[in-house]
C-alpha cells in the first residue's frame, strides 16, 4: 500500500439522481464558442472546421444548492449555463455513430468564469487557466442517467438571475452537437469514465455579484442552482 507525505485530497463526485453511489469524476472538459450568437458576443464567428476547448480540474466542481464566494481577482465575474454529459465508458477515436453509448448521463452545469481575467489572456494570447481554472468555478446539478434523459436535441436551455431570465436557447443551437463533441475529442484523448465534458453556453452571458442567486435549466433534467457569497 502507498504512504502519503500528507492526506490525499478526496476525490471530486457528482450526484446522480435516484442513486445512493456519486459519478467519481475523473477531468472537466469544456468546449468553446459552441452557440453562434455567444461567439458573436464574445467578437467571433464560430470556427465550424473544428471544435476547441479548454480544461478545468476536476477539484473546481461545487455541486448544485451551494454559496460560493466572489472569487479573487476579478472585477467581472460571470455566469455561463451549459448543459454537461458524463462519460461512462472508455472510449478511443469513437465513431460517431456509437459516440452517444458512451455517454452515462446529462446534467445542468455552470462555467463559471473571471472575464477579465480570461479576455486579458486571450489578448496576449495566453492560456485561460486564470480566467476559466479557478476553485468552485465548475457548478453542477445532479446527473440524470442517459436513458431516462433520452435524446438531447430539442431542449430549451435558460439561466435565470435573482429570477430574471439571462440565457436562453435550445440545443438543437449547438453548433457542435454531443456525439460530434464525443467522436471528435476522443481523437485527442482516450475518454475514461468519469470524465465530464461542458458543452458551451448560449448568448446572454453576464455579471453577477454578491447575493445573487442563480438557477439553471434543461428541460428533462435537474436544475442547478447557485447562490454568490461575498469576497473571502
Amino acid at each position: 500500500m502507498t504512504s502519503y507525505l500528507f492526506e490525499p485530497h478526496p476525490r471530486p463526485a457528482a450526484a446522480v439522481l435516484g442513486e445512493s453511489a456519486a459519478f467519481p469524476v475523473h477531468r472537466i472538459f469544456c468546449v468553446g464558442r459552441n452557440y453562434a450568437e455567444h461567439a458573436k458576443e464574445m467578437g467571433f464567428q464560430v470556427d465550424r472546421e473544428a471544435p476547441f476547448y479548454f480544461l478545468k480540474s476536476a477539484t473546481t466542481l461545487v455541486p448544485s444548492g451551494e454559496t460560493i464566494p466572489y472569487p479573487p481577482g476579478t472585477d467581472n465575474f460571470h455566469h455561463e449555463m451549459e448543459l454537461v454529459f458524463a462519460i461512462g465508458r472508455e472510449g478511443f477515436r469513437i465513431d460517431r455513430g456509437h459516440a452517444l453509448d458512451h455517454v452515462y448521463g446529462y446534467a445542468c452545469g455552470l462555467d463559471m468564469t473571471r472575464r477579465d481575467l480570461q479576455l486579458a489572456s486571450r489578448e496576449k494570447g495566453r492560456p485561460w487557466d486564470f480566467g476559466k481554472d479557478f476553485e468552485r468555478s465548475a457548478v453542477m446539478g445532479p446527473i440524470t442517467r442517459a436513458e431516462a434523459f433520452g435524446a438531447p436535441s430539442g431542449r430549451v436551455i435558460e439561466l435565470t438571475v435573482n429570477g430574471e431570465t439571462r440565457q436562453k436557447a435550445n440545443l438543437d443551437d449547438l453548433v457542435w452537437k454531443v456525439d460530434e463533441i464525443v467522436a471528435h475529442l476522443s481523437g485527442y484523448y482516450r475518454l475514461q469514465p468519469g470524465d465530464l465534458i461542458f458543452s458551451g453556453t448560449p448568448a446572454g452571458v453576464g455579471p453577477v455579484v454578491a447575493g445573487d442567486s442563480l438557477r439553471g435549466t434543461i428541460d428533462g433534467l435537474e436544475p442547478v442552482e447557485l447562490t454568490i457569497g461575498p469576497a473571502e
